[in-house]
């Protein structure tokens, strides 16, 4: 039986099963066997053979953004009309067979999209090239989900399905779970607030499935199975989704009214160019990129090229700036002075653990290297040798 089989019985034997005190445990196992299941669906082949071309492209830009949806929902207009790249359009699906990329200049910061190939219901299993699809998704620090607002809401959950069968979870932060293996002791079960969903029991039935009988596990919120098994798992992928509903234009007001009031949702129309201001606003919302401008002494700031951070991209910190600058600016920094609405006063000195904002002004103040008193510089002024003579190696006897 394969995998796919497995999985199949698995869902079918969880559909069929009630939910009650008396059949929890039992579920809580299944769950834990189908995301293994599923991870062994998505690992590489072991027979040697490729998986064809992927749809990865360079990342290029301060943030990467991707189109992911059905066919024929609008996202090659989104493209063209947002970065000017062309991508071809026609009446058909399945018209984009590859990987687009394209590139938004906006609020001094370049923003790569990509434009890839709509997906079908069952593409995790790799129906319509969907691993290839999805994989690309995961690389990306922002999901538009181009949907047809004149479609059933439906299409919106499928493919938000199509993302979770995969290790994609939107819109949601990882749990917050302290979890670690170790060789012997038994599994230690704690948690510091009170338990709804989770018990030791259930979490020992869920580690049985791992073949895990040593760990520790610290639960710091009221936290569900599914969020203890991707704890378990590791190779969950946490990004952010904006819902888009292109073809608004067929839509009746309150039918727009009711879309723009749901969360993480915009509502545009390519066709007649409405709202895609809006849309590229709420992207920089939702992406929370960080401008900083950099200046020297005694200039005025550089407000043409600006330092962009962003906290899924290393952090925000005072030493990401100077990661971002080089290297050896972290060890090379005294303190910085900082203008902005980061600062309590103008200008604030700073030192690492500073948390910048938007538009911050950041001057750099580097330590002032040491040299000798004869101010010969780098050159050795002074002998490595000891001080006492009895300190010194002794030389070995002359041979006579």
């Amino acid at each position: 039986m394969g995998i796919l089989e497995k999985i199949a019985d698995i869902e079918f034997e969880m559909n069929r099963t009630q939910k009650n005190k008396a059949t929890e445990y039992h579920l809580g196992q299944l769950k834990a066997k189908l995301a293994k299941l599923r991870t062994e669906l998505q690992a590489p082949s072991k027979d040697g053979k490729g998986g064809g071309e992927g749809f990865e492209v360079q990342k290029y830009g301060d943030g990467r953004v991707a189109l992911i949806g059905f066919p024929s929902v609008g996202k090659s207009t989104i493209l063209t009309q947002l970065t000017g790249t062309q991508s071809e359009v026609a009446a058909y699906e399945f018209t984009t067979l590859t990987c687009i990329p394209g590139v938004i200049h906006y609020n001094d910061a370049k923003i790569q999209l990509l434009d890839l190939p709509g997906i079908i219901e069952g593409a995790a299993q790799g129906k319509g090239r969907g691993r290839q699809v999805i994989a690309v998704c995961k690389s990306a620090d922002l999901l538009l989900m181009v949907l047809d607002a004149s479609k059933p809401d439906f299409h919106r959950d499928i493919l938000t399905r199509e993302l979770e069968s995969v290790g994609i979870r939107l819109n949601r932060t990882p749990p917050n779970i302290y979890f670690k293996k170790k060789k012997t002791g038994g599994i230690s079960f704690n948690a510091v607030v009170p338990l709804t969903h989770l018990d030791e029991k259930m979490c020992q039935r869920i580690l049985q499935e791992y073949k895990c009988h040593n760990a520790d596990i610290l639960l710091k919120e009221d936290s569900t199975v599914d969020d203890l098994i991707d704890v378990i798992e590791g190779n969950r992928r946490y990004v952010k989704c904006l819902y888009v509903y292109n073809k608004i234009d067929v839509c009746s007001m309150e039918e727009v009214d009711e879309i723009a009031r749901r969360p993480n949702s915009i509502p545009i129309s390519c066709y007649q160019n409405l709202n895609l201001d809006g849309l590229l606003v709420k992207m920089w919302e939702m992406m929370a990129l960080v401008r900083v401008y950099t200046k020297k002494v005694g200039a005025k700031p550089d407000f043409g090229d600006p330092v962009i951070l962003s906290s899924d991209r290393g952090g925000t910190l005072l030493e990401h700036l100077c990661r971002q600058i080089h290297n050896s600016m972290v060890a090379q920094l005294n303190y910085a002075l900082v203008w902005g609405t980061s600062s309590k006063h103008y200008p604030q000195r700073c030192g690492l653990s500073h948390n910048l904002e938007d538009e911050d002004v950041v001057q750099i103040v580097k330590k002032k290297v040491d040299t000798a008193a004869d101010g010969r510089g780098r050159f050795k002024t002074k002998s490595d040798a000891p001080l006492r003579i009895s300190d010194r190696e002794k030389k070995a006897a002359l041979k006579t």
